[in-house]
């Protein structure tokens, strides 16, 4: 079976998007998608983090999409505020399922500015079953849509950030740890800034943690 990594240009709302595509070994391979930071700040699918994120989930089998919003890399478009980034999201889950058709796992991962696209597109698509979001940012952007969250997940948050104080993320995942039918897990990691400069180890145990519990556990 073909396990390299691929080169894909897919269409998305406003021209072509490109992004990067392993298929898991196994029959139906649990699949997520990744999605980087902000465009304008030099966020692309190359990111460490979303490489980390990347090898994650490869550790674990899934099939593994990540890709560069609109205006980045060879994705045509430009910059449009979060509400073209949430549509160039949705396109690729869409292209990811299709390569999917079978899968009974969905999870979504971002990272800052990519961890509010993260949380808006489970809004969106109640098929999304997991989610991770690494320094998601609530200081500068309105997370209230959250009502309710429609999937459990994971935030993550360094000690030391220096963009975000770490109490606005406590309060976003208190709130979200006090609805119902739903399980918020909250981890700070210590020591690491927003970028998580010289502790993405931290990251990675956390993470393998949390994956493998979920997937060993009953999905909801």
């Amino acid at each position: 079976m073909n396990n390299q990594v691929k080169e894909i240009i897919f269409s998305g709302p406003e021209g072509k998007l490109e992004g990067k595509y392993k298929k898991g070994q196994s029959l139906n391979p649990p699949i997520a998608l990744l999605l980087h930071p902000h465009p304008l700040y030099g966020g692309t699918m190359n990111n460490p983090i979303v490489m980390e994120l990347y090898n994650i989930f490869d550790s674990f089998g899934f099939s593994i999409f990540r890709f560069n919003f609109r205006g980045v890399g060879k994705s045509e478009g430009k910059f449009d505020n979060g509400l073209g980034e949430l549509a160039d999201a949705a396109a690729a889950l869409d292209w990811l399922q299709r390569q999917n058709p079978n899968t009974n796992q969905c999870w979504v991962s971002g990272f800052s500015f990519g961890a509010l696209m993260c949380m808006q597109l489970l809004m969106r698509r109640p098929e999304i079953t997991r989610f991770i979001s690494i320094s998601p940012q609530p200081n500068l952007y309105d997370f209230n849509f959250l009502a309710p969250c429609p999937a459990s997940g994971i935030i993550l948050h360094g000690k030391k950030d220096e963009l975000v104080p770490v109490e606005e993320t406590q309060r976003l995942a208190q709130k979200l740890q006090s609805q119902k039918n739903i399980t918020v897990e909250y981890e700070e990691i210590s020591g690491a800034n927003h970028f998580y400069d010289n502790e993405v180890h931290k990251l990675n145990k956390i993470l393998c943690s949390y994956i493998e519990k979920e997937l060993n556990s009953r999905f909801r």
